[in-house]
């Protein structure tokens, strides 16, 4: 008999998408998750993915349909579940809508807006985020002058920050007035605060951040603050 790949039993729930790896971790450690009656306490006890008999609570612990969703993620929310200071978070978009776990697909800074993803689906989310095979994420940045043309190409081309190198897969003005400008930065992968880190480096200060599509999917007029649900074709398109 061939016995397929174990993992932590704290992963196989996340994967199942009942819950983040650490609400996994600490359900465990608080005696509520049993298999096959007995409760185990070690998160990293060796399970199978299609394992049965597990519960929580004295629930089945069945994965879940996938299920996406796209935010318009207001300015002044932080990306995160709980947050240590007390700071709105985004999920306080989703009050009231009783979804169960969701979870965001990277993140967005507290000061950027715009296109936000979550799901139920781990598995999902890490092809969404892939840094070489997710799709590239377009951005509109409001910045306080009007770049040089050389500075637009050494977005591009590449500007070192912090010993690592950031560029953007493609840079353009997409309009100027006064002292102000609207750049159209696209990236095919997301460090940390990568662009406003990128534009520091030329002394030039970002006053908007809005990212206004992940793939083909666009932000479009949805409001801010409001959110839906990815079709079937959305949520696969995205993940190609």
């Amino acid at each position: 008999m061939t016995v397929g790949p174990r993992h932590g039993l704290a992963r196989v729930l996340s994967k199942r998408g009942l819950c983040s790896r650490s609400e996994a971790e600490r359900w465990i450690r608080e005696g509520r998750v049993r298999v096959l009656g007995t409760i185990i306490r070690d998160p990293e006890r060796p399970t199978r993915p299609d394992e049965a008999g597990i519960e929580i609570d004295g629930t089945d612990a069945v994965g879940r349909v996938r299920r996406c969703f796209m935010l318009n993620k207001p300015r002044g929310l932080v990306t995160t579940a709980r947050d240590e200071r007390g700071r709105d978070t985004v999920y306080r978009c989703f009050d009231g809508a009783d979804l169960g776990w969701i979870a965001p697909v990277g993140r967005l800074d507290k000061a950027s807006e715009g296109l936000l993803l979550f799901t139920t689906d781990p598995m999902w989310a890490s092809a969404i985020s892939d840094p070489e095979r997710g799709p590239d994420k377009t951005y509109h940045v409001q910045v306080d002058r009007v770049p040089a043309p050389e500075q637009l190409a050494a977005l591009a081309s590449g500007i070192e920050s912090d010993g690592a190198m950031l560029s953007a897969k493609s840079v353009s003005l997409l309009r100027s007035g006064g002292k102000t400008a609207w750049l159209e930065i696209v990236l095919d992968e997301g460090r940390n605060r990568q662009i406003r880190r990128m534009l520091a480096e030329l002394d030039i200060g970002v006053l908007r951040l809005i990212r206004v599509a992940i793939g083909a999917l666009q932000l479009g007029e949805l409001p801010k603050g409001q959110w839906r649900e990815l079709t079937e074709e959305e949520t696969a398109t995205l993940a190609r």
